[in-house]
């Protein structure tokens, strides 16, 4: 699944060629995505994109007084080709620009959205109630022991839920804990503000390298100008094989509400 660095990473990849431009036609071949996309977007030609934004995982497309919301879901992509270029059969959504670029959806399973709305997007239901984004001021270590004191739940778990801080997808969880020394399974309320401080700074660490490296490359998952990302190959512990990098020990796999948690029994406590 696409997370936050793949977002962004997509984000940047498209911004340059679409902001600023006026949308000429939209062709929608598969209207059925996790819901339904609006019959109003027809009503977005002939006006300018003023921004492209992300909040979280979403992708917001302002045009002004109104947007749209889109999610990369499970398997979904966003690509610049010609507007010519033919479509595949997984590729639900077209929008051609007046400067020539025409800009691609496609998502074999289909859990991805395209939503439209007016005003200003941040009220939107599916963003309203999210957590500050990890890279900004707002995520800090005061906010993130509050989170955390009051939560008897794994810490990865609490790391990776939206209304806490977004975008910390399981690989990166993974990732920042080891970095922060901390056992995936440790209870959020039981871990002290320096080791609290720690794994704050190493979220912000991996995310700032995953961004920098264009994204994890998963199966599913193409940047913009339809090449993989490459933080895959930076990645400590994350479906490794052996031993750690660390202390050699052999790295242990469980699974933690229905997603793999990988971590070093001799660095992790």
């Amino acid at each position: 699944m696409p997370e936050l660095p793949e977002v962004e990473t997509t984000r940047r990849g498209l911004q340059p060629h679409i902001e600023g431009q006026r949308v000429r036609r939209i062709e929608i071949r598969q209207a059925k995505l996790r819901w339904p996309i609006p019959d109003n977007i027809q009503g977005f030609q002939g006006r300018e994109l003023q921004s492209l934004k992300r909040r979280g995982k979403y992708l917001i497309f302002d045009f002004g007084d109104a947007y749209w919301l889109g999610h990369l879901g499970m398997s979904g992509s966003l690509r610049l080709l010609a507007p010519d270029a033919p479509a595949d059969r997984h590729e639900h959504v077209q929008v051609d620009f007046c400067n020539g670029q025409s800009l691609r959806y496609r998502d074999p399973r289909r859990f991805g959205a395209l939503l439209t709305g007016q005003g200003d997007p941040l009220q939107h239901p599916l963003l309203c109630k999210l957590g500050p984004e990890p890279l900004s001021p707002d995520f800090d270590i005061d906010y993130f022991q509050r989170q955390c004191k009051r939560r008897n739940s794994a810490i990865k778990q609490v790391i990776m839920d939206s209304h806490v801080v977004v975008g910390v997808g399981n690989i990166y969880a993974c990732e920042s804990l080891f970095l922060a020394g901390i056992h995936p399974k440790t209870r959020a309320s039981r871990i002290g503000r320096e080791r609290l401080h720690r794994l704050l700074e190493a979220i912000r660490k991996v995310l700032s390298q995953a961004i920098a490296e264009g994204g994890t490359t998963l199966r599913d998952f193409t940047r913009s100008d339809g090449q993989p990302g490459y933080f895959a190959q930076q990645l400590l512990v994350y479906g490794r094989d052996g031993g750690c990098i660390r202390c050699g020990r052999p790295l242990k796999r469980i699974v933690q509400a229905q997603r793999s948690t990988f971590y070093c029994p001799g660095c992790q406590h």
